[in-house]
């Protein structure tokens, strides 16, 4: 699943799937730490890399990794297995953390 990011004026953002782009064209799209170029390959590196931002996790539900930021109202729910971290949850990281990640195709 990947698309296009759209803004709209009372600041809301919404991404804009673009049909069959994840699955059906074979590209994928990879997580980069910018300041690092690192690509997120685990849960473990990502909460490594959120936690040096100031993001904490939260231990609530079983079925999610949950990250809060203090000073935000921001929160980053990611599914509890990797392999279903999707380009929608990366593209959800990059907008709360802009200048720290992108998202790549692979």
């Amino acid at each position: 699943m990947s698309g296009v990011l759209v803004f709209r004026q009372n600041g809301v953002v919404r991404l804009v799937e673009s049909p069959g782009s994840d699955s059906g064209s074979g590209q994928r799209k990879i997580l980069v730490h910018v300041p690092t170029n690192e690509v997120v390959i685990s849960y473990d590196a990502l909460e490594r890399m959120l936690s040096s931002l100031g993001w904490e996790r939260y231990y609530d539900d079983p079925d999610l990794l949950q990250f809060h930021k203090r000073s935000t109202v921001h929160l980053i729910f990611l599914p509890k297995d990797f392999n279903k971290f999707k380009s929608m949850h990366m593209f959800d990281i990059v907008v709360k953390k802009r200048n720290k990640f992108e998202v790549r195709d692979m």
